[in-house]
């Protein structure tokens, strides 16, 4: 038996416009239509005779990661969540610690969230292989077998054979494309996955004797966390002074036992556009068509509609993705440089790379429909029974307009019920509230108006999600 660590870190800014950095391509159902990469990882554990998983994400995401385990009926799952990136030999060890301090020392099964497998049946007898090998002490990475040429990944060179895999001759740079062609001709090369299977003293034995540095700030920044319902918020400034570093480059490459475990199953990272069209289903012109898309002459392209009609005619080998904020086309060979508009959005300090303009909340999500220098319209779903923070502005005022749904408002001292096709005022620094206390959403649209119109506008006095 083994304990799954899904780490649920990353922006995924090569799949923008769909993935921003506040709701990033792991929480995105891309490949699935009905599950999220993040629910998909843990689906495809179904099954197996383990505990829940242990989930590891940036702190800006636990609402999303929270949900989303929900919805899967992981309502207790433990999430620690990184109040900074330190990449995955940080994660991992908070992951080890935290499974080792109640002084158990579970297998762990190191799991990224944004990686599509195919072949489920074939991914669980690979990891039920490779077992045996981390109870005796190895430290089990898995080599994805090859299908091509591929310069954009990692490779691991096999060294002896063993029982269920190899040990690892070594670890091997993204090559240019002459190089990764011998390396596909001699059979001798894995593509180095990203996942890992190891017992939690061992890694953490391993990471103190290469990189103690990364080892005494985890122990710190989890000495020093706080539980809040099923999250364990590490220790801010401990976590702050952690060395940056990935497990291949703290700990694999240098370690003397490390393994590899072939796998074959339908693996691929979804780094890229070009590559989620790789995976999907195509119709006769080799055509990838996502929501409301009309074409014509159109041959090998990937085509997402999000909110409203795209059509193309005529076109060849292009990425189009239209979403509420941004339209992105881009040819399927340029794909990798999305990221340099991410870059440049980042530099002109526009909000596009951040977060959609429809914005999921832990009470529910809002619309941003329109605005201008001094008014803001968003159109608020709340779910049934949730509660939004008590809380006041100090730059703006709002009118509340129900379309659907009871609206229970506290102004005040004051507390009212606001049904439907009616309206309510909260006025420029008035302490407020907003709940739902049906069983259907509420609906409701909402004018700002004021002289700062920010999100950071908001002074919360109590919360029920801990953002207080």
């Amino acid at each position: 038996m083994f304990l799954p660590v899904i780490i649920a870190g990353g922006s995924g800014s090569r799949l923008w416009p769909l993935s921003r950095a506040l709701n990033p391509k792991q929480f995105l159902p891309l490949a699935d239509s009905r599950y999220s990469m993040l629910q998909a990882t843990i689906n495809r554990l179904s099954g197996l005779d383990i505990p829940d998983p242990l989930v590891i994400c940036n702190e800006d995401h636990r609402f999303l990661a929270a949900e989303q385990l929900r919805q899967l009926g992981l309502d207790k799952t433990k999430i620690i969540l990184e109040p900074v990136g330190r990449n995955t030999a940080p994660a991992v060890a908070l992951a080890a610690l935290q499974a080792t301090s109640n002084g158990a020392d579970p297998v762990l099964l190191v799991l990224a969230a944004d990686h599509l497998i195919q072949d489920t049946p074939t991914f669980q007898k690979c990891m039920d292989a490779a077992l045996p090998l981390a109870d005796s002490g190895q430290l089990v990475t898995f080599g994805i077998v090859p299908t091509h040429a591929e310069t954009g990944y990692g490779y691991i060179e096999k060294g002896d054979k063993l029982s269920s895999g190899f040990t690892v001759s070594r670890f091997v740079e993204k090559p240019d494309l002459p190089t990764a062609e011998r390396y596909l001709a001699s059979g001798d090369y894995l593509w180095n996955s990203g996942m890992f299977m190891f017992q939690a003293s061992r890694y953490l034995q391993e990471l103190d004797r290469l990189a103690p540095e990364i080892l005494a700030a985890c122990r710190a920044a989890l000495a020093g966390s706080q539980e809040d319902m099923h999250f364990v918020r590490v220790e801010r400034s401990a976590f702050e002074e952690c060395p940056e570093d990935s497990i291949d480059y703290a700990v694999m490459e240098k370690t003397a036992d490390a393994v590899v475990v072939p796998l074959e199953a339908g693996w691929n990272d979804i780094g890229s556009w070009s590559a989620l069209w790789d995976v999907s289903e195509k119709d006769s012109n080799g055509n990838v068509f996502k929501g409301d898309v009309l074409s014509d002459k159109t041959i090998n392209s990937y085509i997402h509609a999000d909110s409203r009609m795209v059509a193309t005619v005529g076109v060849e080998n292009l990425v189009v993705v239209e979403t509420k904020d941004a339209v992105l086309v881009v040819n399927k060979d340029k794909v990798q440089d999305v990221k340099k508009i991410v870059d440049q959005l980042k530099a002109c300090n526009r909000t596009e790379y951040l977060n959609h303009r429809e914005v999921y909340r832990p009470w529910g999500k809002y619309d941003s429909v329109d605005q201008g220098e001094r008014y803001q319209v968003k159109r608020i779903t709340v779910k049934p029974g949730a509660k939004l923070s008590v809380q006041m502005h100090h730059h703006r005022a709002e009118h509340w307009i129900v379309v659907s749904g009871t609206a229970r408002v506290t102004v005040g001292e004051k507390t009212y019920l606001v049904g439907e096709n009616e309206s309510t005022y909260i006025p420029l620094g008035q302490v407020h509230s907003l709940h739902n206390p049906g069983v259907i959403p509420l609906e409701l649209i909402e004018v700002q108006s004021g002289s700062y119109l920010g999100e950071d506008d908001i002074v919360r006095f109590e919360d029920q999600y801990g953002r207080a």
